[in-house]
């Protein structure tokens, strides 16, 4: 079977192109998925993907709201999404803080842009069923939003924005780091079980070798270059920052443990009697709980 993989063409998915370069469509094709999370989701759910390579809230978050379109299967990259807070270049918002009780610009319902947004408003402690959002798609659409005055602000991932920040299409005026590892791998439980556990089996020898400290220091620089066009010092000072596991098939039952703490204050999901079990969200015919 030639596994339909979706993903978001960010930096964060480096070792899965380098992976995709080598395999050439022998064992998975990607599928490109520019709305972000929400839309990886809609496409499981819709039988257009198998895996989904997606932000780790709004895959929990679908699950414990009641989504049998998948299940998680493993984890791509163990340390936080930094979340910038983006406004229009010349609108009235300056801080986080002016944000209250104004329209979040989001891609779609269910996304890591709404999430975010859910967990900023805890944060500044705003009841979470006074948040208003706009559904703009993709950034172009968020960012075109927050310049015409229809909404405030969004958030998205902080490099991934710096471009348009540098170019004066928008500012940042603050940050929200995730309270949880950042990716996850996702997949249709009718998917077979081996051939996800081949897949992730060869990505994690991908993410292992970008996580060399040798080939952060030259080998990753110039190929997120290259592939992405960002400044040197911009891939510098993410590499800083990211983290990427041994083994994408062993998966921290506190991942979706903590998350959904989280995800709870924030008002996001509303546990079952008797609380959630980790065994409902985690595929373990293909994932090792630990």
């Amino acid at each position: 079977m030639v596994l339909r993989v979706g993903y978001i063409r960010e930096h964060f998915s480096s070792p899965l192109l380098q992976f995709a370069d080598d395999d050439a469509g022998k064992t998975f094709v990607l599928v490109e998925c520019p709305s972000g999370t929400g839309q990886l989701i809609s496409r499981l759910t819709n039988d257009e993907i198998d895996v989904a390579i997606a932000t780790t809230d709004p895959l929990i978050s679908g699950i414990a709201k009641g989504s049998n379109a998948y299940k998680l299967v493993g984890v791509y990259v163990s340390t936080p999404l930094n979340w910038a807070v983006i406004s229009g270049y010349e609108s009235k918002y300056q801080s986080i803080q002016d944000l209250k009780d104004s329209t979040i610009g989001i891609s779609r319902l269910g996304s890591g842009s709404q999430t975010m947004a859910y967990v900023m408003a805890m944060q500044q402690g705003w009841p979470s069923e006074n948040m208003k959002f706009q559904i703009n798609n993709d950034i172009r659409g968020l960012i075109d939003s927050t310049n015409d005055g229809t909404t405030s602000a969004f958030m998205w991932e902080w490099f991934t924005t710096k471009p348009f920040v540098d170019k004066k299409e928008c500012r940042f005026i603050g940050s929200v780091p995730t309270p949880w590892p950042s990716w996850l791998v996702a997949a249709q439980p009718k998917t077979p079980a081996e051939d996800i556990k081949q897949f992730l089996a060869s990505l994690s020898g991908y993410v292992s070798a970008f996580d060399l400290p040798e080939n952060r220091a030259s080998k990753d620089v110039e190929f997120i270059k290259s592939r992405f066009g960002y400044p040197e010092e911009d891939i510098v000072a993410w590499l800083k920052t990211v983290g990427y596991p041994q083994n994408c098939l062993s998966l921290d039952a506190k991942i979706v443990t903590d998350t959904l703490a989280a995800l709870e204050k924030a008002g996001v999901v509303t546990p079952p009697a008797g609380g959630f079990k980790v065994t409902d969200f985690v595929d373990t015919a293909v994932a090792t709980l630990v």
